[in-house]
């Protein structure tokens, strides 16, 4: 089966990698003109890692992060967890993202992405779809799947109106730094004052990365760095966080990434008969709950395994859509539950809650 995916970011790399398993002639369109990743690092669960398993990379996957066992943290620096919780619903692996885009970008075939290439839309003609890119050229294929992010030209088209929203007042600072003398466990999370959560972890041997969101986050006022800090004083009480102060204010203004967080609404639907959506252009999510990419990866396994289960592509695209989008009904009600938790101790319940059902109801894929 001939698949054009729009986006060469890792849900679009993952899927493409995923579906040359099946034996499909897979093209990438990516509109940068060299495959890249916006961020620092990623947390990746165990279920996104069996879809990497699969692929062939989980090995190599696993050499480039570091395990995280996360404790949450109040702003004097009481270490939390939820009661009962098990040690499984705290552990993930923390990966830099350019290393993982590169590898993913290998394990496809560099040859089988186009960069520079920009898809302003689509028709389904019958038994194709055609893709229309910016250059005027069209590409004919079996099968598109948009994987181009909460800004995705793929779902304007399939879904008029689902454009991403700001999620008001909620915005994220973060930066990947020269490790130095911080504990080289991290604090991972600390939830603070004023609804501000934040903290950083070891991503390699010689890298660290911090992190500070704030909800209601009110004006904005000076550069990206002052604001960042001013946020994370609401971590740091009683000398703890120091550490994470004093990153911030020795990371370079340049190297500093803000963002206003943006969502994709709910969607009547994900896919047509010969298009899907994964990823963020399916559901972007506020990344509090820190499962967007894992549950990204988790969409490319589903559609996989519907795809090979046939007996035809629309109807397998139908299947995927409506396991994903009970799926989602789920994470939405979980990620609401977390964001509106209070205090430290609440959070690690409502949080252990959400990861534990991830965990123990991932598809087989």
């Amino acid at each position: 089966m001939r698949t054009v995916i729009v986006g060469g970011s890792l849900v679009g790399l993952t899927a493409a990698a995923s579906l040359q398993l099946n034996g499909d002639e897979v093209t990438v369109l990516e509109q940068a003109p060299e495959v890249r990743a916006a961020g620092a690092g990623i947390g990746l669960w165990p279920n996104a890692l069996r879809e990497f398993d699969r692929i062939g990379i989980g090995a190599t996957v696993r050499a480039l992060g570091s395990r995280i066992d996360t404790w949450f943290h109040d702003a004097d620096g009481r270490r939390i967890r939820a009661a009962g919780s098990a040690a499984s619903d705290h552990r993930f692996l923390l990966v830099p993202r350019p290393a993982l885009n590169s590898l993913l970008a290998d394990t496809v075939g560099r040859d089988r992405i186009r960069t520079g290439a920009r898809a302003t839309g689509y028709t389904e003609d019958g038994p194709e779809v055609v893709v229309h890119l910016a250059d005027g050229t069209d590409l004919r294929a079996d099968l598109l799947i948009g994987a181009d992010g909460v800004y995705s030209r793929t779902r304007a088209q399939l879904v008029p109106g689902s454009e991403a929203v700001a999620h008001d007042g909620h915005y994220a600072w973060r930066a990947l730094v020269p490790a130095g003398d911080e504990r080289p466990e991290g604090t991972v999370l600390t939830v603070g004052r004023d609804r501000t959560r934040g903290g950083y972890a070891r991503v390699t041997e010689g890298r660290t990365m911090w992190m500070v969101n704030q909800f209601d986050a009110g004006p904005l006022t000076g550069g990206k760095r002052d604001r960042a800090l001013a946020r994370a004083r609401n971590l740091a009480g009683a000398g703890w966080h120091d550490d994470l102060l004093r990153m911030i204010a020795e990371t370079p203004e340049e190297a500093v990434l803000e963002n206003q967080i943006m969502v994709v609404p709910p969607l009547d639907r994900w896919t047509s008969p010969r298009v899907a959506l994964i990823g963020d252009a399916a559901h972007g999510l506020s990344p509090h709950i820190s499962a967007g990419g894992t549950l990204g990866v988790e969409d490319a396994g589903v559609l996989r395994a519907a795809l090979a289960a046939g007996p035809d592509t629309r109807t397998a695209l139908a299947r995927y859509e409506a396991a994903r989008t009970a799926r989602f009904t789920e994470v939405r009600a979980h990620a609401a539950a977390v964001e509106q938790a209070v205090g430290a101790r609440e959070f690690a319940e409502r949080y252990a809650a959400f990861s534990h059902w991830m965990l123990t109801t991932a598809p087989a894929g």
